[in-house]
């Protein structure tokens, strides 16, 4: 058996782009995905602050240094430019290692830089 835990998070991001007519992901920031460990290609849940809204869907890498923060396809319709959103990666790991996973979390500025690392 294994549980899922919190291995990385990218906490209140700014949405800066929503790209419906693209084939869907979110364009992240690669000074953000080095800074947390998230990798392209990778699953994330998106938490929207602004409006509740959750969706899972894959990370492809942005600019570094842009501050991009894209919602691309269907979950664009989900999203505003300007909401704050949560990042998160997971990790399946045996419970009786639970407690030595110890996430990255990164805070950003309002232009999606790199703040603080938890």
């Amino acid at each position: 058996m294994f549980v899922k835990v919190l291995r990385a998070k990218i906490h209140r991001a700014t949405i800066t782009h929503a790209e419906v007519d693209y084939v869907g992901s979110i364009t992240i920031d690669r000074e953000l995905l080095d800074a947390t460990g998230i990798l392209p290609g990778e699953a994330v849940l998106v938490a929207d602050l602004t409006d509740g809204a959750r969706f899972e869907t894959y990370v492809i890498e942005g600019e570094p240094g842009s501050g991009i923060i894209c919602i691309n396809g269907a979950a664009a319709r989900l999203v505003d430019v300007g909401d704050k959103v949560i990042v998160m990666s997971f990790a399946y790991v045996d419970p009786e290692k639970a407690g030595e996973v110890e996430p990255k979390v990164a805070l950003v500025d309002e232009e999606n830089a790199l703040r603080e690392m938890l």
